[in-house]
């Protein structure tokens, strides 16, 4: 906690800071700040003010009257005709900021939605149709709970990606049986599965192939992955309860109720509004001191298609939009709020920006992502936007840092619980950072969610503190991403990567142009079965990691300079180096590592891999024989309590000897007692040892399988194999991922292959299995050679659905 009171106390001068130095008449008229009469506008069916436009309409004057102003909402929900806008003319104080809040203890909800009254006659046996006068709208609640728009496949709740899909979504042979599928959906992951793309149905070519507008909403184009997709808004798939299609011509809605539902009494919402609030304003005129508290936001609509700005190189692109956008704006509030039901993104933060604070929210079943702080790329030097794209060195610009002041820093996310977010669109995030400077996220409980929990997009411009947060249950639907993750694909970074060893070798600090602060990540609880706990991929640089705790993925650090990553715990996995620098000035040093190093293509080792505490000889051997640990260890870690999530280490641990440090365990997400009370918690897992270290006959549970070594002369003859090793399969769960690969009892694993690099890991034990798994599961496919009645062959078990 003392970093997070550090922080808000640094936040809190540098407002004041602000306050002190912005121009003379300001300080002027500070004098007759506590003279200022305060006016309560109450809002509601028995209130002065019936809407909250008319409540605006009156604060704004008495705000330009010099007057504290507060708006209450009363308990309600609060339909919008049209987006507010709150411009700088909506300003408060210091010390009487413009509050917006609902009545305490009352739920106030501010919705972009209609109700429905609508006149439903049947259309056949089980589908309703009602003309409707609302315009065009693209989601629909049914008594608060989003129903499906006419789909294939059909919704499927137990289906982890896109909640079902087929990969002859749009076969010709499917297109054929559609009438006008014209402003229908595509909708796929990215062929590696690196977040999404979206597209609009335009036409049908006469070989029954689809015309397609649409796909940018992925920065690292590809075509649509061959399996993981499927079509929405298509009238002739309008066959299963809960789906509906709205024709925009004939402005006829078409409505498939679940059963036991009456359709005529039921309550029947539609979205119609993209942003709910916008703050407005620049940095010569900001917009200053407000507050927002205490209200749910729902029912904005899809903007998948929207989606279209590229972000510096990384994968992403964005839409600059939200149920509450702010931009250009400071010492702005938003807090002990909810998001909930919205198509879209929840918190947009836009360009200038300074004390921003996000607090105490609870962020959940919504189609984008939750908190995004992005500035303007007019602020960076040298900008280039997509993978393959470059400054030459003789055009880049070398000074260092911002060009403009136009992005967001010094702000705060705190205590926000966030999950079940993505609902829509895959390449999403918890919290998003790019183009960003000094933001603090910190105590936020971030799961449930198809990529990373927390992602950098690149280095502009460091000093985020990223601290005390529970992240897990992450990359549910994508792959080859952490539950942090961040790019670097910064000035120093180039697609041609013995180009860019050149440009290092010359230029040995132009990391530093950019990446200017450290960004730290302290203190927080990551997991990830589908990559790795903390992802710093491409160019990622100058970041300090420590006292972190990884459940599940471990740590890589690919390509980058300065990554200084000490007294960390990583169960089940380890450290994955990939691909560094000559020089990279890299530190990895008294860690806990459950598993030996997983180098990739990596013939340099930065300044130090030392003092580092492995669980068996073997893997300690291993680093050795690259050239590194010579003062590490290995041996029983002497977790505490690791059954409860405790791992710290006993006084005799030997791990205390190499230099390691106890943290607190019981610090990570939301503080408090409202939000921990919903906040969920990551699973305990069994941690996997070195069978050198097990007992002999040990059984191991991976993926729905039962597995042990293959460890006697019987059992090698026994199963036909040629040598005593392997991983036996005693039993199979049926449904599991192991059982829907066709693994059987009585399989051997014997080997898994890498696919991308070639080679293959030796499987000698059930813990090499294992451990395989963790350090390749990132790919979303496992593939594995199997004895199977003395003969061999290959399966691959599909790991992320």
């Amino acid at each position: 906690m003392k970093g997070v009171y550090m922080r808000l106390v640094l936040l809190a001068v540098f407002a004041l800071l602000v306050g002190c130095s912005a121009n003379i008449d300001e300080q002027s008229t500070k004098a007759t700040e506590i003279e200022r009469t305060a006016q309560l506008l109450k809002v509601g069916e028995n209130a002065p003010f019936k809407n909250l436009q008319s409540a605006l309409l009156e604060a704004k004057q008495q705000l330009n009257n010099n007057q504290a102003v507060t708006i209450e909402l009363a308990e309600g929900k609060y339909y919008l005709d049209s987006t507010l806008i709150l411009g700088s003319e909506f300003s408060g104080t210091e010390q009487f900021p413009f509050v917006i809040k609902g009545a305490a203890g009352k739920k106030v909800v501010i919705s972009g939605g209609k109700p429905l009254m609508l006149n439903w006659q049947p259309y056949d046996d089980n589908i309703y149709q009602a003309k409707v006068n609302q315009g065009e709208f693209s989601s629909l609640f049914l008594e608060g709970k989003r129903q499906p728009l006419a789909r294939y496949p059909n919704f499927d709740s137990e289906v982890v990606i896109f909640n079902g899909y087929a990969a002859d979504a749009v076969s010709p042979e499917r297109v054929v049986t559609w009438t006008n599928p014209e402003g229908g959906y595509v909708h796929a992951l990215h062929e590696a599965r690196w977040g999404d793309m979206h597209y609009l149905i335009t036409g049908v070519n006469p070989d029954h192939s689809l015309e397609l507008e649409g796909g940018y909403q992925n920065n690292r184009r590809s075509p649509m992955h061959l399996k993981y997709r499927f079509v929405e808004n298509i009238f002739s798939e309008l066959d299963t309860p809960g789906e509906w299609f709205l024709d925009k011509k004939t402005q006829t809605v078409y409505f498939y109720p679940p059963q036991g539902t009456d359709i005529h009494s039921a309550n029947i919402e539609v979205s119609h509004l993209d942003n709910l609030i916008e703050m407005r304003g620049t940095e010569n005129n900001p917009v200053k001191n407000i507050q927002i508290q205490g209200i749910k936001f729902q029912h904005t609509q899809p903007t998948f298609m929207q989606t279209k700005e590229p972000l510096l190189r990384s994968d992403w692109a964005i839409y600059r939009g939200g149920a509450v956008i702010i931009d250009g704006a400071e010492n702005v509030s938003l807090k002990d709020s909810e998001f909930h039901m919205l198509g879209g993104n929840a918190i947009f933060i836009s360009n200038y920006n300074r004390n921003i604070i996000i607090s105490g929210n609870h962020i959940h079943d919504i189609g984008a992502s939750a908190v995004s702080f992005v500035g303007s790329p007019k602020a960076v030097r040298s900008p280039s936007f997509e993978y393959h794209e470059f400054v030459p060195e003789a055009e880049l610009d070398f000074e260092v840092g911002p060009k403009t002041n136009d992005y967001p820093s010094q702000s705060l996310v705190y205590n926000n619980l966030i999950h079940d977010i993505g609902l829509v669109e895959k390449q999403v995030v918890g919290v998003q950072l790019s183009m960003a400077a000094d933001i603090t996220v910190s105590h936020n409980s971030i799961y449930r969610v198809p990529r990373a929990g927390i992602n950098v997009s690149e280095g502009t411009w460091g000093g985020h503190i990223i601290e005390f947060n529970d992240v897990f249950d992450t990359v549910l639907e994508t792959g080859d991403h952490g539950a942090f993750n961040s790019w670097g694909r910064d000035r120093f970074w180039h697609p041609d990567r013995a180009e860019m060893d050149r440009l290092a070798a010359k230029y040995p600090q132009m990391f530093l142009l950019d990446a200017i602060r450290p960004t730290i990540l302290r203190n927080n609880r990551f997991q990830c079965d589908h990559g790795w706990d903390i992802d710093l991929d491409d160019g990622s640089s100058n970041y300090q990691i420590t006292n972190n705790l990884m459940l599940s993925g471990g740590l890589k650090l690919r390509e980058g300079f300065k990554r200084i990553a000490t007294n960390n715990i990583i169960l089940n996995n380890s450290f994955h180096p990939h691909v560094w620098f000559e020089g990279s000035q890299d530190v990895v040093e008294h860690n806990i590592l459950l598993s030996g190093h997983k180098p990739i293509l990596n013939n340099h080792w930065g300044t130090s891999v030392n003092h580092n505490f492995f669980v068996n000889e073997s893997d300690l051997q291993a680093a050795q024989a690259l050239g590194l640990d010579e003062q590490s260890n290995y041996g029983d870690p002497q977790f505490v309590n690791p059954e409860q999530g405790n791992y710290q280490v006993k006084e005799s641990s030997a791990a205390l000897a190499v230099g390691f440090k106890n943290f607190p365990m019981d610090q990570f997400g939301v503080m408090t007692p409202e939000l921990k009370a919903l906040a969920e918690q990551p699973a305990i897992r069994p941690l996997y040892l070195n069978s050198t270290q097990g007992q002999s006959g040990q059984k191991y549970a991976l993926l729905g399988a039962t597995l042990k070594s293959v460890e006697t002369l019987g059992e090698q003859s026994a199963l036909g194999i040629s040598d005593i090793a392997g991983a036996m399969v005693l039993s199979v769960d049926k449904g599991s991922k192991m059982d829907l690969s066709g693994l059987q009892t009585g399989d051997v694993v014997l080997q898994v292959l890498d696919t991308q690099f070639g080679g293959a890991d030796e499987i000698i034990s059930a813990a090499d299995l294992l451990a395989s798994y963790q350090s390749r599961k990132w790919r979303g496919v496992l593939e594995v050679v199997i004895s199977r009645n003395q003969q061999q062959q290959t399966i691959s078990i599909n790991l992320i659905d």
